[in-house]
Parts: C-alpha cells; sequence; structure tokens
C-alpha cells in the first residue's frame, strides 16, 4: 500500500510540474541503473511515452559493454525515443586544453563526466522545451552523494523521497526488468567503480542508518539495532555534513 500510494504521488508531481512548466515533455539520462530507469518508468506513467526521451551517454573505453547492452535493453523494455552520446571525444577536447589534466584525480575527472552529461541533457531540453529529470534517490542526496551541477543539476527530482532500499521495492512493483534491479550500483565514473564499496556500507544498512538518524535516535542505538561500527557511523555523519552545501542554494551576503 505505501508503495502504491508513492507511485501515484510522484506520477501526480511529474504530470503537474510539467504542466506547470509548459514544457512538451521531459529528457532522462539512462544509465542502465536503477534510478533512472525507476524514474523513466514513472515518468511515462505520467506523461506517456512520445514525451519522454532518454539519452544514454557511455564514455568509450570506460564505460562496459554490458551496461550499454544493457542500457538498450532497458530502453527497448520502456518503449521511448533515445539517443545515444559517446562522451569521451567532450573529454578528451576538454583534457586537451588544460595543462594540468594528466594529474587530475579520479574525483575531479568523474565530476566533470556527470557535469558534460549534465550539459547534454539540458542542450536536448532546450533544443525540444522539455524539462531534464533528475534520477536522484533520498539516500543519495542526504549524502550529498552526486555531482553538484553534474547529476544534481536538474529540473525535478521525482524518485528523491525515496530511500534506495524503497527504490528497489517499487523497481519491483513496476516490473522493471530483474537484470537492472540486481545490478550492482555504480556511477561508473572510473573501473570498477561501485557505490557501496565507495561508501563502505550496504545500502540496506545505510537507509537504516538514515532513517534512524532522521528520527533523532542516539548513535549507540543505531550502532546496536543496525549493526554498524562506529566508523561507520561517523563516515555517514561526515558525508552528511560535508555536503550540506550542495542541499542549498549558494548564500549570498546580508547587504540591507
Amino acid at each position: 500500500m505505501k508503495l502504491e500510494i508513492m507511485q501515484n504521488k510522484i506520477i501526480d508531481f511529474i504530470l503537474n510540474e510539467t504542466n506547470k512548466a509548459g514544457a512538451n515533455g521531459v529528457v532522462v539520462g539512462i544509465s542502465g541503473g536503477i534510478d533512472s530507469a525507476l524514474t523513466a518508468a514513472l515518468t511515462i506513467k505520467a506523461l506517456g511515452k512520445d514525451k519522454v526521451l532518454g539519452i544514454h551517454m557511455p564514455e568509450f573505453g570506460l564505460t562496459h559493454s554490458t551496461d550499454n547492452r544493457e542500457a538498450k535493453a532497458l530502453i527497448d523494455w520502456l518503449g521511448i525515443n533515445y539517443r545515444t552520446i559517446d562522451i569521451s571525444g567532450i573529454i578528451s577536447a576538454f583534457m586537451a586544453v588544460i595543462p594540468e589534466s594528466e594529474s587530475a584525480d579520479k574525483l575531479s575527472k568523474g565530476n566533470l563526466k556527470a557535469r558534460i552529461r549534465m550539459s547534454l541533457l539540458y542542450f536536448h531540453a532546450n533544443q525540444m522545451n522539455r524539462l531534464v529529470m533528475g534520477t536522484s534517490n533520498k539516500t543519495e542526496i542526504i549524502l550529498g552523494y552526486y555531482t553538484k551541477y553534474g547529476d544534481g543539476g536538474v529540473d525535478l527530482e521525482p524518485i528523491a523521497r525515496l530511500y534506495k532500499t524503497e527504490v528497489w521495492g517499487l523497481s519491483r512493483r513496476l516490473g522493471i526488468p530483474k537484470f537492472i534491479i540486481a545490478k550492482k550500483p555504480s556511477a561508473g565514473l572510473w573501473t570498477g567503480q561501485t557505490d557501496e564499496d565507495e561508501l563502505g556500507i550496504s545500502y540496506i544498512k545505510l537507509d537504516n542508518v538514515l532513517m534512524m538518524l532522521e528520527q533523532n535516535k542516539d548513535p549507540e542505538i543505531i550502532q546496536s539495532t543496525v549493526g554498524v561500527s562506529r566508523e561507520q557511523l561517523n563516515s555517514v555523519m561526515k558525508r552528511i555534513e560535508r555536503s550540506e552545501h550542495k542541499r542549498k542554494i549558494p548564500p549570498v551576503p546580508e547587504i540591507c
């Protein structure tokens, strides 16, 4: 029942906000992961397939061929129009004009890729009078586990009230293909990257921690209830604190 209520509220939200903006439809970045799959599926229910354009933006030499096949299979399952744009040439051109690019760390490069993808989504959205749909879930947003002005640069965030575990639950309810649901979550910004390895905690435990933090539970109770170490809990709390700037508009000085 809870999942059905969530689904209906998100569908109404997408429809109302798109109409309010006077947009002709939306653009969704399709990575082949569960978040973009669920976002696209809910958007189709709200607007219809003809108003949803999926854009798959692999990086040649990094994006695994399996990811490309799964993204294409997902798009076929969704039945929407789509475009595939290889971003490797854009990345190379960007790096070629920056002398320090050879020594850039993987996080800087990864954030650049996310911002390139954002720019491509907005280019298509502007051309077609459409909105850019975000695909970030509540878990990622609370932790700041996304790129500011990258995958965080969107017009609407339909699944932003869903924890990652709720994304899985609603995806099963909507019949999202099992190969998407079973896939290890990854931003795909560098070779071998997975969300849970990088975060140092499973999404199931992480969501339980975040829910209990939201209820202002004591750290000791959270540790014993969820079964996480003090180091894991501290890491989560530090991520929340350090990413606060991502969840707010840029600060301005008080003049008057």
